[in-house]
């Protein structure tokens, strides 16, 4: 019998005690190969996952360090973020419980500072990632903050505007006495009701009576315009009538000549004119009066800029006597 030996295998028989050359057929050992490849692709399947899982490729440690690089940062800004929000938060209170407060502004409410911020449409390039839900928070807040932002500045740029026009205000309204009178004895009349020196009756007297010599000079109690200069028929002889703004006017009265003319812009303290007599008068004066929103009222709060709080005191009961009124 002819044997291939390179199909046949020789086997020990202990029943024997002889080899016995075993015959191996083609089809077995197609299915030995077949066998030892499969186990060899299984082998190389489960040693690339392995891999795959537990080696990290140069690649793949690149992206991961880049993501804990990125994880960082936004941990990073988050904490910044608060920080900023914190700092607006306090510019927001003293914003409205002093700033705005000072210049008589309403408040900006919680409702208004902290509003929304648009529809979850807008971040929704951002959704789908591993981080995407920090990173959407993060940006909700980054804008809430940039709407903040302008919503604070907004308000300075009111206050900026209310400040230039409360400077103005407060260098327009009367605040002096409209001659020198440093030692408060020039006040010879009142406002309110007093004898009438030409009539002999009790009469309103609307305005306050400085006793001057001839030719002193009368000031101008606030910045303003010259709504009236010269001589009417009123009464008031050669009279100035400044219009300061805000509602209010001052007039003085009697003078003997003046200094300025109609139109012309005025500073506080600017020489108007002269102390004389003219008009219903009974001797050299001049004849102040305080108009707000067309009504006149007691000038002698008006004098704050030029007198200390002892003789401003003094000077309210000076004009408060009783007396007759040179005009």
């Amino acid at each position: 019998m002819k044997v291939n030996f390179k199909k046949a295998r020789w086997v020990y028989n202990p029943h024997k005690l002889k080899f016995e050359m075993v015959q191996i057929s083609l089809r077995k050992r197609l299915f030995q190969i077949f066998g030892f490849l499969s186990s060899s692709f299984v082998m190389g399947v489960i040693f690339f996952f392995v891999f795959e899982s537990f080696v990290d490729s140069p690649e793949e440690k690149s992206l991961k360090q880049d993501n804990a690089f990125l994880k960082e940062q936004l941990s990073d800004m988050s904490n910044k973020v608060d920080q900023i929000s914190g700092v607006l938060a306090d510019l927001h209170s003293k914003d409205n419980q002093v700033y705005r407060a000072t210049y008589e502004k309403d408040q900006i409410t919680d409702e208004q500072f902290n509003g929304g911020t648009g529809g979850t449409d807008k971040y929704k390039t951002l959704l789908g990632f591993k981080n995407s839900d920090a990173v959407v928070e993060l940006t909700q807040r980054i804008d809430r903050l940039r709407s903040q932002v302008a919503i604070q500045s907004t308000s300075f740029d009111e206050l900026i505007k209310s400040a230039a026009k409360k400077s103005e205000m407060l260098a327009s309204i009367p605040a002096i006495q409209p001659i020198a009178n440093n030692d408060l004895r020039m006040i010879a009349s009142g406002f309110g009701y007093r004898m009438d020196p030409i009539y002999k009756s009790v009469k309103m007297h609307s305005g306050i009576d400085f006793t001057a010599s001839f030719g002193k000079e009368i000031h101008a109690t606030g910045n303003g315009y010259v709504a009236e200069a010269g001589m009417g028929g009123d009464g008031y002889g050669i009279k100035v009538v400044i219009n300061h703004g805000f509602g209010y006017q001052t007039l003085y009265g009697h003078m003997c000549k003046l200094n300025v003319r109609p139109g012309q812009k005025i500073q506080r303290g600017d020489v108007i004119g002269y102390v004389g007599s003219t008009g219903k008068s009974t001797g050299p004066h001049i004849h102040y009066e305080v108009i707000k929103n067309g009504q006149k009222i007691n000038p002698v709060h008006f004098f704050y800029n030029d007198v200390t709080p002892g003789d401003y005191q003094k000077m309210v009961k000076i004009a408060e006597r009783d007396g007759q009124s040179f005009d």
